[in-house]
Formats: structure tokens, sequence, C-alpha cells
């Protein structure tokens, strides 16, 4: 028989094993190292300041098997708040487990007492056509929107692979 999946929302003592995790996500999708000071620190501000964010943490057996972070985007056109998913990651050993089902679920039950939140958005690599199925299969859908993105002079936050 499985082992149930149990979902709890981050504390400080997760900071090591949420920068591991982060540093998987970005190695397996895009092919980068981040340093590991920089996720270490932008992770325990997020601790710090609840406003930016929060992280939950999927268990199963006392084990942590995946994790995602959630941050907000006000949209004037709806009047509301969106969820941002971000920093999705999964432990090999825990895939196709349904670990992500488990965290997405848990994220909509969170929404449905937060009456400024009018959805959830998240953006995938352009070939990760197993995620794509996944939040298909969970109601999403693909919008007509690209990502753009312009960092500041000086931003360093990883190496390439």
């Amino acid at each position: 028989m499985a082992s149930a999946v149990t979902i709890r929302r981050a504390t400080g003592a997760d900071i090591p094993q949420l920068a591991d995790f982060n540093r998987g996500i970005a190695r397996e999708t895009e092919g980068y190292d981040l340093k590991p000071e920089v996720i270490t620190a932008g992770i325990t501000r997020i601790m710090e300041q609840p406003e930016l964010g929060f992280y939950l943490l999927a268990e199963i057996d006392g084990a942590v098997a995946g994790s995602l972070l959630i941050t907000t985007e006000w949209s004037d056109w709806r009047n509301g708040v969106f969820w941002w998913i971000q920093s999705v990651y999964v432990r090999a050993d825990f895939r196709r487990r349904g670990i992500y089902r488990s965290l997405h679920t848990h994220v909509e039950q969170l929404a449905e007492s937060e009456p400024d939140v009018c959805g959830f958005r998240l953006y995938v690599e352009h070939g990760n056509r197993v995620a794509q199925a996944t939040y298909q299969s969970l109601g999403m859908g693909e919008t007509p929107y690209r990502v753009y993105e312009a960092l500041k002079p000086g931003i360093e936050f990883a190496d390439p692979v």
C-alpha cells in the first residue's frame, strides 16, 4: 500500500533542503548551477518576509519528497491575485507517485480561504512535455503569453553546467 503524502509549509529548518531542490531544478531544466549563497539567501528572505511568498513541502513517511514556491501577482483586470507556482521539484525517487498532484491540490485548498486569489499561473520549459501534461491534467491551460526577462547589470545567480 502506498504511503500517504502530507503537505506542510516550509520553515527555516528546511532552507538547506530547499536550496538543494532549487539547485536540482536549475541543473535539470535549464542547465544552470545556482550559486549556493544566492539561492540560500533568496529562500531565507522568503522565510523572513512571508509577504513575498511561501514554500510548501510534500513528505512521505517523514522524507521530503518535493516542494514548490508560491509568489503573487496582482491582476488589475481581475481585481485579484494570481498565485504563481514556482520552483517545483520532486525528488527523482518519488516521481510519478502523485507528489506534485498532492502539492497542487493543497494549493487549491489554501486558495479557497483566500478571497483575493483569482487563479494560478506557472511557467514551464517548452520541452518539458511530462510537466505540461501533468499541469493540463490538473485543469491548467496554456496561455497565449510568453515570458520575457531582463536582469539588471551585475546580477549573478548561476554558472552554466
